[in-house]
């Protein structure tokens, strides 16, 4: 039927791109994704390409469209999520290249953690901005990054005409239409959205960076999430496959566009007992309520940045999913696992579960490339204790389930902390890669004591930024949208019976940080 109109999400992440088509009650009708190429040409450098991005979205919105059988004229707003890399453009906005290749390798990807000593100089200012940041910056923020190019690579800094977020440059390459969202703004660039705050120059003179909003094209006014950018220009949707009649809509950091695919539809005066775990490659955990609370070591307090009336707190674990992945391509039984290795290993450990504690005396410090939250330590390092002389794959699977409750601890350590600082967290909305763990969806509740919201929704991130795309026809009322989507909703509850064991283990997970969690 051409009259009934649809939104896409469009989500952005570490290792792929991916397009959902939505129709107006927020019902997935089609989906696909492509991969992006991640570059890695020094240790704690990450990189990836702006063309190489762009190529992807085009074959996975193209692909996701044929999916969903319709035309594409009947596709009439879009919105993106995506990850809180920075892309770089040169004085003509083309990619300016940090590396030679194959690709114009123009993004320094979230994760890329050269900008460390950087971030160190930022927090020792003791600046406004850093009230906005839990005390401490994060190397994986925006300005340590600028930072870094402007004292090693002055050349290149010199030749930036235009520093972005990816989904902000997104909605510039769609569009023609420089604007930034208060998301992206807020949570990675130190802006402060709150009435007459805006951009400390203070702070940016302190770290030499006076010249960046200039060098950045980067203005002083933020705009909201679900806000009409633009039309698409003739050349994006030719690119796309779709029509100069679709609206592009500002859009969100993915954890947020995951937040509001969850948690949105529960926003209320009462969302201080509630929290949005997206976990996949990393994990982010994001809670909102109406008032301001700083909490030491987790990011935040960030006004606006998931919907208008809220103010959000944001915890973070850098390396969950991809810890997983490490821990089994680590030892050489990864391979006795077939081609789902967490899928088997789940259900043997479910399995091993039900006669008590699978490796009592293992126990893992997670933090391999650094403590987000709530430490806020970029220098910490993993740990694995307790190993004992065993065949390899033994040794596999124990050191898998101590890792799969490091990572669960840790989201405790996050709640605690929230907890401490005014939140009164009891529920989490579990979303992202775990969501489809049976092993990690347990452990969720039982190992934190919370009662852990299971979404339906089959793509939440990709139904967050669509959330973002209706609410540009509907006066940007995010929340207005949320609440009348149709993915219904599942209860887990924590499982009294493994109560004592997990407490055992918690003890001694805190004992791995030798007091620091205390």
């Amino acid at each position: 039927m051409t009259n009934t109109h649809y939104s896409l999400g469009v989500d952005i992440g570490t290792g792929s791109a991916r397009v959902g088509v939505f129709d107006d009650r927020g019902s997935l009708v089609g989906e696909a994704k492509a991969p992006i190429a991640i570059h890695r040409p020094l240790e704690h450098h990450v990189e990836q390409s702006t063309t190489d991005i762009w190529r992807a979205i085009c074959d996975a919105t193209r692909r996701a469209v044929a999916k969903a059988d319709i035309d594409p004229v009947q596709v009439k707003s879009m919105s993106v999520s995506a990850t809180c890399s920075l892309a770089l453009l040169d004085r003509q906005h083309e990619p300016l290249a940090l590396s030679p290749g194959d690709e114009p390798w123009n993004i320094i990807v979230w994760m890329d953690h050269r900008a460390t000593a950087e971030a160190e100089i930022c927090t020792a200012t003791q600046a406004t901005p850093l009230a906005n940041l839990g005390g401490v910056m994060s190397p994986e923020m925006q300005m340590p990054k600028l930072m870094w190019l402007k004292r090693n690579r002055p050349e290149l800094y010199d030749s930036i005409g235009y520093a972005g977020d990816l989904g902000d440059w997104l909605g510039y390459h769609c569009t023609g239409i420089d604007r930034r969202s208060v998301c992206t703004l807020a949570c990675k660039w130190t802006f402060d959205p709150r009435p007459n705050r805006g951009w400390d120059r203070g702070f940016l003179a302190q770290i030499d960076m006076e010249d960046v909003l200039e060098r950045a094209a980067l203005t002083d006014r933020a705009a909201a999430v679900g806000e009409p950018l633009g039309k698409l220009s003739e050349t994006a949707a030719a690119d796309l496959g779709l029509t100069t009649d679709c609206l592009f809509a500002v859009g969100m950091i993915d954890a947020y566009a995951g937040a509001m695919g969850t948690l949105g539809r529960s926003l209320d005066e009462h969302s201080a007992h509630r929290l949005a775990v997206i976990a996949g490659t990393s994990t982010c955990h994001i809670g909102a309520q109406p008032d301001r609370r700083e909490v030491p070591g987790v990011w935040g307090p960030y006004p606006d940045v998931l919907c208008d009336g809220f103010v959000a707190n944001e915890g973070g674990q850098s390396l969950t999913g991809a810890l997983l992945d490490h821990i089994v391509a680590l030892f050489s039984a990864g391979s006795e696992f077939g081609d789902d290795p967490h899928g088997a290993l789940s259900e043997l450990l479910l399995a091993r579960l039900k006669e008590g504690d699978p490796a009592p005396g293992l126990h893992v410090r997670p933090d391999f490339i650094g403590n987000r939250s709530p430490l806020a330590d970029p220098d910490i390092r993993g740990a694995i204790v307790g190993l004992t002389l065993e065949p390899p794959r033994e040794t596999l699977i124990k050191v898998y389930w101590a890792t799969a409750t490091a990572l669960v601890y840790g989201t405790r350590a996050i709640v605690e902390r929230m907890n401490a600082n005014g939140y009164a967290i009891d529920t989490l909305h579990l979303s992202g890669g775990h969501n489809r763990s049976p092993l990690l969806r347990k452990l969720y509740a039982d190992g934190t004591g919370c009662r852990v919201i299971l979404s339906e929704a089959p793509e939440p991130v990709l139904l967050g930024a669509a959330v973002a795309a209706m609410a540009s026809q509907r006066d940007g009322d995010l929340l207005a949208v949320a609440r009348e989507l149709v993915p219904d909703e599942g209860i887990l509850e924590p499982d009294p019976a493994t109560r004592e064991m997990h407490e055992t283990r918690y003890v001694a997970f805190r004992n791995l940080f030798d007091g620091r969690l205390d």
